[in-house]
């Protein structure tokens, strides 16, 4: 197995409502020993029975560090929600670090994940084409290339390390976005249309006031002509995906995203070029396309979601037509 004597790369772990996946995953921390600790804790929201215990079960979980480590906490009395939990969270993290692992309360890594990150941070250190490294494959079992890992576009935020350098150029509030979608920047990261228009739609949704902070940090990405490390084997399964869940996506609990098998490896082979798999990334916007298209409902969000911005590239006098198509195939 990847190992290493020291896990010198400080951990920030955030953390909400859940002790029993906060349990399992701070179990894999434990094992890592790292040296320094940082947790993030949103607090109960008004009206929600039960809420302010388990959020306080969660926070006990972190007692339980009997190795030497520093521990530092940021935990939140009232909730503030997840898209400034998490920002603000990672903002707190790298006013004291200059690099770091990033897991949330349901992201369960592999013991190589960890060993993974802080080797690629090493290496990349001074890179500044390499914006973060990821901890998930949704390939769903393609590998890409002969090496350990391959470059992408895409932000896989199920588990990822990333430095300071890189986390300073992200925006809560998106300021660049309307210039960048006036000048069509998204053709410049994506060629293929599925890929301009899932992301283009999933940014301007959060551009718009909606509460993900990972499509800020995938245009984070895309803005800077950055890179991220995705790895050839998955590291992280998403154990999350339950009714309990933050993102209704991820109360399907049988969501072929959530609770993919990890695996341990023993080695790290370097790729030779860092160029990003253009075939890996539509892919992945492909899978994710079809698996959201069910979801969207054809009334208001016709104009919003992807089915909408997929309508503006259908010539005006088809789109009744298509409308009727569709709903003729959602009847059946």
């Amino acid at each position: 197995m990847l190992t290493s004597k020291l896990l010198t790369t400080p951990v920030l772990f955030l953390i909400f409502n859940r002790p029993d996946t906060t349990q399992r995953v701070f179990d894999e921390i434990k094992k890592a020993k790292p040296s320094q600790l940082f947790v993030s804790a949103d607090g109960p929201r008004e009206g929600k029975a039960g809420e302010a215990d388990r959020c306080q079960a969660a926070r006990d979980v972190i007692k339980q560090v009997d190795w030497e480590c520093e521990v530092h906490k940021n935990f939140h009395e009232k909730n503030v929600g997840l898209k400034i939990a998490v920002s603000s969270g990672i903002d707190w993290f790298f006013k004291h670090v200059e690099e770091g692992i990033i897991l949330e309360d349901d992201c369960l890594p592999s013991q190589s994940f960890f060993w993974f990150c802080q080797k690629l941070l090493e290496r990349y250190r001074d890179d500044k084409r390499i914006m973060m490294i990821g901890g998930s494959n949704l390939q769903f079992g393609r590998k890409r290339g002969s090496a350990s890992y391959y470059f992408s576009r895409l932000a896989h935020i199920w588990g990822w390390a990333s430095l300071k350098r890189a986390w300073k150029y992200f925006d809560l509030n998106l300021e660049t976005f309307p210039d960048f979608k006036e000048q069509n920047q998204i053709q410049n990261v994506f060629v293929d249309k599925t890929s301009q228009i899932f992301w283009m739609t999933k940014i301007q949704k959060a551009y718009a006031g909606g509460n993900s902070w990972a499509y800020l940090w995938a245009y984070t990405i895309m803005a800077q002509n950055g890179l991220c490390i995705c790895p050839n084997e998955n590291l992280v399964s998403n154990i999350g995906f339950r009714p309990d869940a933050t993102h209704r996506a991820a109360s399907d609990i049988n969501n072929p995203l959530g609770y993919i098998k990890t695996v341990e490896i023993e080695q790290i082979i370097h790729p030779t070029y860092i160029l990003p798999d253009r075939s890996a990334d539509e892919f992945l916007s492909a899978s994710l396309t079809r698996l959201q298209l069910p979801r969207i409902s054809f009334g208001t969000t016709m104009k919003t979601g992807i089915m909408g911005v997929a309508m503006t590239m259908i010539p005006k006098a088809c789109r009744k037509k298509v409308r009727s198509l569709i709903e003729r195939c959602k009847s059946r």
